[in-house]
Order: C-alpha cells, then structure tokens, then sequence
C-alpha cells in the first residue's frame, strides 16, 4: 500500500481517518508540530505549513497526501490558508507525490462566496500549483462530536429554551455524518479516477438551518424548540451571540456564519458511483455525534 501524509491528524477528521487508513493497509505520517505528543495511529512527523524546509522532511517518500489545514480562527485566514496550500502544493511536487486530497467546502461557482468559501476555492487552486493531482472532496456542515459547525448546532439546542436567530437559517445546506467524509476520503485516496477532479458530497437530505435544528431538538430533547426569526441580526452580531450561548471563540463564529447566507447543496452526485455505500440520514448522524460525546475522551 501507499505511504500517506496527513495533515491534521489530531483534528476533527484527521483524527478518525488516521486509523481507517491503517487498517487499509497504508503507512501513515501524521504531520504536527508537535511529534512527541502524538499518540494517533501512524507515526508522528514534525511539519508546519509555514515552514516550506519542514515540508520538504515530512514528504520525503511520501505517495499521496491529504490536506485538512484551515486557519478559521484566525482574522487573516484567507491569506494563511493561501500561502500555506501554495507551499504544501510545491513542496508535494519537488516530493513526487502523486495526489492531494482536500476536503473543502460546497458552494455554486458563479455565487457571491463569503470569505470562508471563497478560500477554500483559493486553497483548491493553489494546492495544484506544483502539477501534483488534487483531489477535492467539497461538503458542507459534517455532523459529528467536535466538528465546529456541529457544536454549534448541539449548544444552541442544548443551552437556549427558544432562540431568536437570523433570516439566514432558511438558507439550505446539505449536512454530512463525519464517518460518511471518512469513508469518501478513504474511497478518493489512491483511486485514479478521482484524479484532478472535483466531487461533492453531502448526506441524503437537503435542510434548512432551521430545519437542522429543530430536528437536532427533536433528537436531543423530544420537542421543538420555539424559535423566531429577526431579519436584521447582522453576521457580526451573529457571531457575538453564539460566542456567548456556546464556546466557539467569535472570529470562528462570524467566519462561518457569513457562509450561512450561501445555499451549499450537492448539483453533482458524481461520487455516488465511484465510492458508493449508503449515506447517513441527519437525524441518525445527530444521534451517533451524540453518543460519541458522551464517550471519555
């Protein structure tokens, strides 16, 4: 099998492919920057996507890599996250790597994209510079204990008995399980056929916010949760308050919610046929992120 480095190995997804592509077989790198204290799967590897001569290290002798970097808590994250996939790209080129996978964002090509979508497009673009393949995996909400956008979800529900929230939760998205990402990832990764393509992927249904969290309610709490919409809640004021009601830190909050305005639903099933399997359906993927965070950690 291949030798994989993977890029975020202790976040949110990093952290549950590595095993998966263990147990497949590969040999995996987990890149950090703090090797001694990684106890994933794998073995860890110092690398900094702001340091090109770190880079060069950590993808010696490496096959295929999978991006999972973003800088969302930061105010200058598109300019990080554009340097960082343009000197990860050209390194993996000098390396012989012979594919990138990225998990990025959905989103139609011609819309008005918020910052955060726009930079994951950036990202795509720049992780190809160097010649090496990209593989870009595009979702939209990934529902699984931990993942930001999730915890959003699951706090509000948990810590407000009726919420006031902006116009944009009529927006649709099309939200994923976590293992559903993970099986697509590990479906894209060394298969030829996904080479230099773009693939979007997304669970079953297409749901409002709205819809997402009155569902979660249902699962959560047995009920619905009175919630009313105020149009003028602006992102920024928007961001305040989910800093308040959960323990997302607010420049996180206001880069994500300035998505929300955006309809992020899957136009093209094309991965249904090359990594097929069933998807998760919302509500049993808020069940199992809900089991998994009563797990220790």
């Amino acid at each position: 099998m291949a030798t994989v480095l993977l890029t975020g190995a202790t976040g949110f997804v990093g952290r549950r492919l590595a095993p998966v592509l263990v147990e497949r077989g590969h040999d995996v790198r987990a890149m950090t920057r703090r090797p001694d204290d990684y106890e994933g799967p794998g073995e860890g590897v110092y690398g900094d996507v702001g340091d090109t001569d770190s880079l060069d290290r950590a993808l010696a002798g490496v096959d295929l890599a999978v991006y999972l970097v973003h800088s969302l808590d930061d105010d200058d994250f598109e300019r990080k996250d554009a340097d960082a996939a343009e000197a990860f790209g050209r390194a993996a080129a000098a390396a012989g790597v012979q594919q990138i996978v990225y998990l990025g964002g959905l989103g139609a090509e011609g819309d008005d994209l918020s910052p955060h979508l726009r930079s994951r497009r950036e990202v795509e673009g720049k992780l190809g510079l160097g010649g090496v393949p990209v593989t870009v995996l595009r979702a939209a909400i990934v529902v699984g204990a931990g993942g930001i956008s999730w915890e959003i979800t699951r706090q509000l529900v948990k810590n407000l008995p009726a919420m006031v929230v902006p116009k944009w939760v009529n927006t649709r998205t099309q939200p994923i399980a976590v293992d559903d990402v993970i099986r697509y990832l590990v479906g894209v990764i060394g298969n030829e056929a996904t080479y230099g393509r773009v693939l979007e992927i997304g669970g079953p249904e297409q749901l409002t916010y709205l819809e997402m969290m009155q569902q979660a309610a249902q699962v959560m709490l047995g009920r619905k949760v009175p919630i009313i919409t105020v149009p003028l809640l602006t992102p920024s004021l928007s961001s305040h308050w989910i800093a308040f009601v959960t323990d997302v830190d607010t420049t996180t909050a206001k880069n994500l919610i300035d998505s929300m305005a955006t309809e992020v639903v899957v136009t093209d099933d094309a991965i249904l046929a090359l990594v097929p399997g069933d998807r998760t359906a919302y509500q049993d993927a808020v069940r199992q992120a809900i089991e998994e965070s009563k797990q220790p950690a």
